[in-house]
């Protein structure tokens, strides 16, 4: 089976032609060497997958007939995935929320309208301004 196709099967990649893209940008290893989409997968190999900043790596342990379900993706492989990379991806994923909140940040168009709107209604005008201080 090719290697695109295996990652689609095995719900790494949601198509392969979204796992072919990874596997041309180099996100995929077979054995330690870089993969092309073409490439026969057979069982004993061992893939790593780069995505979302973790390197997953999985040996093969059978080639499914087809895409297979959630549950039964473990049948086809064994994950090896080192137990550090998911803990600094919560890190990561902790970090982005203590830095701002969901829904704050700038402003939107409809904020930005009803601030101006408020600035116009308090503050006078610069030409009225001018003509007070002028006259004083």
């Amino acid at each position: 089976m090719r290697i695109d196709k295996y990652l689609w099967c095995t719900r790494y990649y949601k198509t392969r032609s979204i796992a072919t893209q990874a596997i041309q940008k180099g996100h995929v290893t077979i054995n330690g060497q870089q993969a092309k989409a073409s490439r026969d997968v057979l069982p004993g190999d061992k893939i790593t997958v780069r995505r979302d900043q973790i390197n997953y790596v999985v040996r093969v342990l059978d080639i499914p007939d087809n895409r297979v379900g959630p549950k039964l993706v473990d049948l086809e492989r064994k994950a090896e995935s080192q137990a550090e990379a998911f803990e600094l991806l919560e890190l990561l994923r902790l970090l982005d929320e203590h830095y701002r909140a969901k829904g704050t940040g700038r402003p939107t168009k409809k904020d930005r309208r009803d601030l101006d709107d408020y600035a116009d209604d308090e503050w006078p005008d610069a030409e009225e301004y001018l003509n007070d201080t002028d006259a004083g």
